[in-house]
């Protein structure tokens, strides 16, 4: 009995080992709350969209990330939260005037607020991601 819990648990250290090996973690470059609050960014790259080039789009992070900035036109604010190496943007509300001209670049860059699930501190930019897709990348203005 005891000989077998034990060829079960080698068993089962060996294959955690194994699994940890094949899908690394990356918390290396995870962001932390402390990291954020009191930040402001600019968006650098929304991969698959041109920027407008007269219009800008902005993350600000306060205390307690709560969260505001420009969506190329439109102002917006939220809470941001981290629990167990997940960042999402909850409760974003922003205002609703219609621009021509950056209308498809606010769409995507709204969208990918939305479907952030990761965010990570890559060569001094803040990455945005859903799982592993990069969503949106930031570099910092203060």
């Amino acid at each position: 009995m005891i000989r077998n819990l034990l060829i079960c648990g080698l068993f089962m250290c060996l294959t955690s080992a194994c699994s940890q090996k094949m899908n690394p973690t990356k918390k290396g470059n995870a962001v932390t709350s402390a990291q954020l609050d009191n930040t402001q960014w600019e968006l650098s790259s929304l991969p698959g969209t041109t920027l407008p080039t007269d219009a800008k789009a902005t993350l600000n992070f306060g205390d307690s990330l709560k969260v505001n900035g420009k969506s190329f036109c439109n102002g917006y604010g939220g809470q941001a939260e981290m629990v167990d190496g997940k960042f999402e943007l909850k409760n974003v509300f922003g205002t609703k005037m219609f621009c021509k001209e950056s209308a498809v670049a606010e769409t995507a860059y709204l969208k990918g607020l939305n479907e952030t699930t990761t965010a990570k501190l890559r060569d001094g930019n803040l990455v945005l991601l859903n799982n592993e897709k990069e969503l949106l990348i930031f570099k910092k203005t203060n």
